[in-house]
């Protein structure tokens, strides 16, 4: 295989390619550093990636560069790039929003459509089932986005349909349950959790806590990716890529504060606009099209991210050491 990976210096985007590199594919990997969260941790992953062998890295916007060129030498494109993020994509933010989810995916899809390509693998989010009326929810059961961000990922989904429909692009869509693990963004509740345990800061902690999230290891996205890329799928298929978990943010705050062994303070506020009650997706269908299954828990997943942030607080004591 030979893929295009676009939003490589991000948190899925970059443990992607280390995967794919792994398994000795060659990788074009591309990111605009947007500003939306800290571009030093992009820079990072950037960085790790830089030392692996088959992989050309590329810094450019995908609303501007030379799509049909990029695409050129590759046969499988993961379009990890975009917009995240339901609370900034309100009011003025929405442009952003707009232009990152929706017009870039367009253009994305049109050169890709110029071109001989095995496949394209989208990933979109649960965000576009809003609070949805049954859990778990299945991929038939009706979108419904609460927020503008859920709306974007919608409209790029119908996108890659309409793509695959009218040019035959061999699209399938992932829609993502809240992701977590090692190089989670860190505007993201995990990342901020045990931030805020490591370091004694509050926690924003908007609405009671009962929230009902099912959480999905970065790992085993990545693996839904892979096999996404290789299966004998329709084009314009949706697929489910849930971790099987049913757990509230206080349950979360728990784990965290063991693994952690500190205590997390809570700066409660109300529940933001755009969050919804409870997320939960059923991945049958993807066990069934894909062979693929999480593999890695809540709790094993949470203590692989706990190890991560601990590894990034001693790594600048140690470089200034000299050790």
């Amino acid at each position: 295989m030979r893929a295009l990976v676009t939003g490589a210096a991000g948190f899925i985007g970059s443990n992607l390619v280390e995967r794919l590199d792994a398994e000795g594919h060659g990788v074009v990997a591309i990111d605009a550093f947007s500003s939306y969260y800290d571009v030093e941790q992009k820079r990072s992953n950037w960085e790790a990636l830089r030392r692996l062998g088959s992989c050309r890295l590329i810094e450019g916007d995908l609303a501007t560069v030379d799509l049909v060129g990029l695409l050129g030498d590759v046969d499988t494109v993961f379009h990890q790039a975009g917009q995240p993020g339901v609370r900034a994509s309100w009011r003025d933010g929405f442009d952003s929003y707009l232009r990152q989810n929706v017009l870039v995916t367009q253009r994305l899809l049109e050169a890709a459509s110029e071109v001989a390509l095995e496949r394209v693998v989208y990933a979109s989010s649960s965000s576009v089932y809003g609070n949805a009326p049954a859990y778990p929810t299945t991929e038939d059961d009706l979108p419904r986005p609460q927020s503008p961000y859920g709306v974007t990922k919608l409209a790029a989904e119908h996108l890659c349909g309409v793509y695959a429909r009218t040019r035959g692009l061999p699209v399938v869509s992932l829609r993502y349950f809240t992701v977590f693990g090692p190089r989670q963004r860190p505007d993201m509740a995990m990342h901020r959790l045990i931030e805020a345990a490591l370091s004694g800061d509050a926690f924003p902690l908007f609405g009671d806590g009962r929230q009902i999230r099912d959480f999905t290891f970065v790992g085993d996205i990545v693996e839904a990716n892979l096999a996404a890329a290789g299966a004998d799928v329709a084009p314009a298929t949706v697929l489910n890529v849930a971790g099987g978990t049913a757990t509230t943010v206080l349950e979360v705050i728990e784990i965290i504060e063991e693994l952690t062994d500190s205590p997390i303070t809570l700066d409660r506020r109300p529940q933001a606009a755009g969050d919804v009650v409870r997320t939960g997706g059923s991945a049958d269908r993807a066990a069934s099209l894909l062979d693929w299954e999480p593999a890695v828990g809540l709790r094993d997943g949470l203590a692989r991210q706990v190890s991560w942030h601990l590894d990034r607080r001693v790594r600048p004591a140690l470089l200034a050491s000299g050790a």
